[in-house]
């Protein structure tokens, strides 16, 4: 042996040394674990084997059927069982061998496994005696799910806690005997004493001890309710009597036995009550009351035993609070975001941070402070196998503590435990904090008693006085607030939701007082939006939770009068005000593009669900678009850009979706392809526009025709079908072959044919903003061959010239102006005329100038053409400026709510004048 291999080895076999000797010294700190190790010299070596590995159930059954096989019953071999899981989990843990993921995990796999084995063969022994418990209306054979809540329910237990249960069952009926000594019982009567003789077998403490201590309040009336509950019982419950904090119990109902037809069944009742299908910023109020209760309560204890202070599970930033935080965004989102229905709280908090709704760094920063409490926890409970999280009285113990958490003193353990609780206790306020206290209770008091006094005018205009608003506009408010108020909308509303408005209209005057450059008019659109959303508690709650969102909606609803009607339709939008962040970035189209198929994957057959996703998944993305154009962040070009993109993503979406729902169809992917035309064809989509298309095929296929054929009415169905969130978008066919009376779907070739031989000059014109839009990508190759070829013809000047001056008036006599003012889109050197003469120009020289057949909109076209020499270079310049300024005015003019976009012919004549200088260039001498 060399020098240098003496030398390792040494160091190696010290170092086995140390570290046996700290495990020993941490080891030793746990009484439960020697006092268990000293009752039978035998159980070290068990120990010492055991704690090698992780457990699994499979590990488990072995040791179990071991211990039947030597003679002990199922309840003696169970709990000799348990105790060697939770010492093999101390040793491993305090050893270093496992981590709080193992621990947890391992003991909830062995909770499991006690239930389902004691139930399993007490279920055979009732069998015996009474029959099978079959449905009275199925005839089915009925079976007893055991719900695991609480920790359990997430696969997160302590390994020293009780076991929260809740037993049902689907049907009630009676078994059915097969031998005459049996007795029948009730379905109900028969899982009653199940139940019971399962309490008894799990929890009675005997000689070996006991599998686990079971707590079974949480089921559906508590103590005071019967044991065992059918499903109709709990529907009826929730429906009736479900209260909001058991909302928070049931998130973690997890069914530990049963058959997976009922379980799916019970989930199904479930999920309603604790889930709503709409953003619920109630739950946060509701989570703020349940957690006052229980802090309340831990003062209260601690007051009476100054021993029991400092509770790392109750106290101030324990771990409630972190559970609560994550289980408050399950509670608002969980019913539109199936992700977020994880029992887990650490698996919640990754999904809150991968979905950006909490921030990551912080999410990191709960969990490692989540794992330093939850370690703590079981440290305390490995004293004793006792379920306690308070630090023990006696020094001793104290020290105890610090040495299994490897700290050299007490002082040291409690100087890394302040900064956990203090983040998560800034965390949690950061989202319960009452955002209400901006305003006092005298202020709120005073404005809710001016609202119902006799002297409410005079009460209320001197409130506004204070505010310095003028005194016409003060009147103006008061006469709107007060006929608001007294509506028997408002009136019939509960107490606490006419004391969440007053909070809302106190903050929302100050607001507007604030910032707003027309207050009466930000005020009267407000107040129609509060008066829409006033039975929707949730609304009131989130604008109440968070006034930046309120001071947003303010200056949304004052600059827009189609933003304010668009949020007063769709008020499931403020959840999009919460994240600032989120209202200045610019789209990522490819994100969004994924997270909308991951939604629309999760309602995989339910055609309906899917539609409201799409109309809400829309909405929420329009919105953001709109948020940014109303601060000025967008030009009128990016934001018809940007609206486009949104467009194509949802109509590919859709053609996927719809085709999955044709029974018949005869391919997994179609080759099918939409062609978009008009505003979404030449990427100039507005918030409100409709979208016209036509539907292309490849396919040979004998059943081609007729699928695609359904295809098409589905796509039409889906885009256009009335749900709650309303339409996605209307559509318009009018433009295929033939029009109205041509075919829905056409054969490429088909089209083809069409374009070359049969279309009207004017849907060659259509073509020039014609684009491939979604669906099979070959054949939106195949269709922009066409495109460009059919725009590439040869013409005749004289005749081109005379058959778009004679579609242009068709329009023009289809839109008379007799206003005085300037229509931008019809009137002569209008929108109108622009685009005609981009067409025009195109259809003339695309032959000679292929360039021009590319799709890069009228304004670039125009100036390209200028370049080219087509038209006056300068005149081209000057009509596109035009073409651009119509555009902002005709935008802004449509925000406004109003449908005809005129204006005094001053403000634009310079621009009129040049688009009909450019028209004059081309078209006069015809």
């Amino acid at each position: 042996m060399t020098a240098s291999t003496a030398t390792n080895a040494s160091t190696a076999t010290n170092a086995i040394t140390a570290t046996n000797t700290i495990d020993a010294e941490i080891l030793q700190a746990s009484r439960f674990l020697n006092n268990w190790l000293q009752a039978d010299i035998s159980r070290k070596a068990l120990l010492q084997q055991v704690s090698e590995l992780s457990l699994s159930t499979d590990d488990f059954a072995q040791f179990l059927q071991k211990e039947i096989i030597a003679g002990a019953s199922l309840n003696k071999a169970m709990r000799r069982l348990r105790s060697l899981v939770v010492c093999s989990l101390i040793k491993r843990d305090l050893c270093g061998q496992a981590d709080l993921n193992e621990v947890v995990t391992t003991i909830s796999l062995f909770a499991d496994f006690v239930v389902q084995q004691h139930l399993q063969a007490l279920n055979a022994e009732m069998q015996a005696m009474h029959g099978i418990p079959t449905g009275e209306e199925s005839g089915a054979e009925q079976t007893m799910i055991v719900l695991g809540m609480g920790k359990l329910g997430g696969y997160e237990l302590n390994v020293s806690s009780d076991i929260d249960l809740i037993f049902c069952y689907a049907e009630d009926g009676e078994t059915q005997t097969q031998q005459g000594s049996q007795r029948s019982l009730s379905n109900h009567e028969y899982f009653s004493r199940l139940g019971k003789k399962l309490i008894a077998a799990i929890s009675e403490i005997t000689e070996d001890g006991y599998s686990f201590r079971v707590d079974m309040a949480l089921r559906p009336n508590g103590a005071s309710g019967p044991l065992v509950a059918s499903f109709n019982m709990i529907e009826e419950y929730f429906l009736i009597q479900g209260r909001e904090w058991e909302r928070y119990a049931w998130v973690k109902a997890r069914a530990m036995t049963g058959q997976a037809k009922d379980i799916s069944t019970l989930e199904k009742i479930i999920r309603p009550f604790v889930y709503r299908r709409y953003l619920d910023y109630g739950a946060i109020d509701s989570l703020r009351s349940m957690h006052a209760q229980i802090r309340a309560e831990v003062v209260r204890q601690e007051s009476k035993h100054p021993e029991r202070s400092n509770n790392v599970k109750l106290g101030r930033g324990g771990i409630r609070e972190v559970e609560f935080l994550a289980q408050v965004f399950q509670l608002i989102r969980g019913g539109r975001d199936v992700a977020l229905r994880d029992r887990s709280t650490r698996q919640t908090l990754l999904a809150l941070a991968e979905k950006g709704i909490l921030d990551g760094a912080i999410v990191q920063r709960l969990l490692t402070s989540y794992t330093f409490l939850r370690n703590l926890e079981h440290r305390l409970q490995y004293l004793d196998d006792a379920q306690t999280h308070t630090f023990p009285a006696r020094d001793e113990e104290q020290q105890k503590i610090a040495q299994m958490m490897e700290c050299a003193s007490v002082a040291q353990l409690l100087e890394e435990l302040r900064p956990h609780r203090e983040f998560i206790a800034e965390q949690f306020d950061a989202i319960f904090r009452d955002k209400a206290e901006n305003n006092s209770d005298t202020e709120q008091g005073m404005l809710a008693v001016s609202l119902s006094s006799p002297d409410s005018e005079e009460l209320i205009a001197a409130h506004l006085a204070g505010l310095e608003f003028s005194s016409a506009n003060a009147q103006a408010i008061t006469q709107r607030l007060l006929a608001t108020w007294q509506s028997p909308k408002i009136q019939s509303l509960s107490e606490a939701s006419r004391l969440k408005l007053v909070a809302l209209v106190n903050n929302a005057l100050g607001i507007i007082a604030r910032q707003s450059n027309q207050p009466l008019l930000a005020w009267n659109r407000l107040l129609d939006f509060m008066e829409a959303i006033a039975r929707r508690a949730a609304y009131l709650a989130l604008l109440t939770e968070y006034p930046h969102a309120l001071a947003r909606v303010i200056r949304m609803m004052e600059a827009s009068d189609w933003a304010a009607k668009f949020l007063t339709r769709h008020p499931i939008l403020l959840d999009e005000l919460l994240d600032e962040s989120s209202l200045h970035e610019r789209p990522d189209w490819a994100d969004f593009r994924i997270d909308l198929q991951h939604h629309l994957d999760q309602h995989q057959g339910d055609t309906e669900r899917q539609m409201e996703t799409l109309r809400e998944m829309h909405h929420a993305m329009q919105f953001r678009l709109l948020a940014q154009d109303l601060e000025g962040q967008l030009s009128v070009e990016h934001l018809a850009d940007e609206l486009s993109q949104l467009a194509d993503i949802l109509v590919a979406a859709v053609l996927q979706s719809a085709w999955q729902t044709i029974a018949t169809r005869h391919r997994q992917q179609p080759r099918f392809a939409v062609i978009a035309y008009g505003k979404q064809g030449g990427k100039e989509l507005g918030y409100a526009s409709d979208l016209d298309v036509i539907f292309l095929y490849e396919d040979d296929d004998q059943d081609a025709p007729a699928n695609y054929a359904k295809l098409a009415q589905r796509f039409i169905t889906w885009m256009t079908c009335h749900t709650p969130a309303g339409i996605l978008f209307d559509i318009d066919i009018a433009l295929r072959p033939d029009g109205a009376s041509g075919l829905l779907v056409s054969s490429v070739s088909s089209f083809a044919r069409y374009q070359e031989k049969s279309a009207w000059l004017w849907e060659h014109q259509a073509l020039t903003r014609a684009r491939f839009c979604a669906g099979d990508m070959a054949i939106g190759q195949q269709f922009e061959q066409i495109r460009e070829q059919v725009l590439r013809q040869e013409r005749d000047n004289e005749k081109l010239c005379t058959e778009v001056i004679s579609m242009r008036k068709k329009m023009h006599d289809a839109h008379v102006n007799r206003s005085e003012l300037f229509d931008l889109k019809h009137d002569a050197g209008g929108m109108i005329d622009i685009e005609f003469i981009v067409q025009y120009l195109v259809l003339k020289n695309a032959a000679q100038y292929p360039e021009l057949t590319a799709n890069k909109g009228n304004i670039a076209l125009l100036k390209r053409c200028g370049e080219l020499g087509l038209v006056d270079a300068q005149l081209a310049n000057q009509t596109s400026d035009a073409y651009r300024l119509f555009r902002k005015l005709q935008h802004n003019i449509r925000l406004q709510g109003e449908d005809r976009a005129r204006v005094n012919i001053e403000r634009v004549h310079t621009e009129a004048s040049a688009a009909r200088a450019l028209w004059d260039s081309l078209f006069a001498k015809h």
